[in-house]
């Protein structure tokens, strides 16, 4: 059974879940998010595996906090040679989650030097778990869900971007 003080501070537990829920729903402008975002930056970058063999990705940039609230939702297909970067400045813990993204994802979750430091693979379509780094990261990298593994893309593998302190 709980008290009273327990009650209150379950309930607000839940609003505030509820509220970040209705957040990301309708969109830190108040407009309801509908469909997929379009225009945004791209970069190439390029991931090292543990064999050597380099994968090139073109990948648009998620740099606001509008951009990366609204990431690869509403997308229907990911192309292989696609996906977004979110970095984060400082170096942060990424808690992600697949709300209205309706394709399975690879989650790469990369260190300030460009290490590949946690995978979440195959993310669930739609699911409003939190997928975590467990550690700071400098950026996450979404794309096409099976691709890491289809690729033998691992943690410890090198992302290289300008943005990693490497653009070779």
């Amino acid at each position: 059974m709980m008290t009273g003080d327990e009650r209150v501070t379950r309930k607000a537990s839940l609003l505030g879940i509820f509220t970040l829920i209705g957040a990301v729903s309708v969109g830190t402008a108040g407009a309801a998010i509908t469909g997929p975002q379009k225009g945004l930056a791209t970069e190439t970058l390029t991931i090292v595996n543990q064999h050597g063999k380099r994968f090139t990705f073109k990948v648009e940039e998620a740099l606001t906090p509008e951009q990366q609230e609204i990431g690869l939702m509403f997308r229907k297909v990911v192309p292989a040679d696609t996906g977004m970067i979110f970095p984060w400045d400082p170096p942060q813990v990424s808690e992600m989650w697949m709300k209205n993204t309706l394709v399975p994802l690879d989650m790469v979750f990369i260190g300030p030097h460009g290490t590949i430091r946690h995978i979440a693979n195959e993310t669930v379509p739609e699911s409003l778990r939190v997928i975590s780094s467990h550690v700071p990261v400098a950026a996450t990298l979404e794309l096409q869900g099976g691709i890491t593994a289809k690729d033998d893309i691992d943690v410890g593998d090198k992302v290289i971007a300008p943005q990693f302190g490497d653009d070779r």
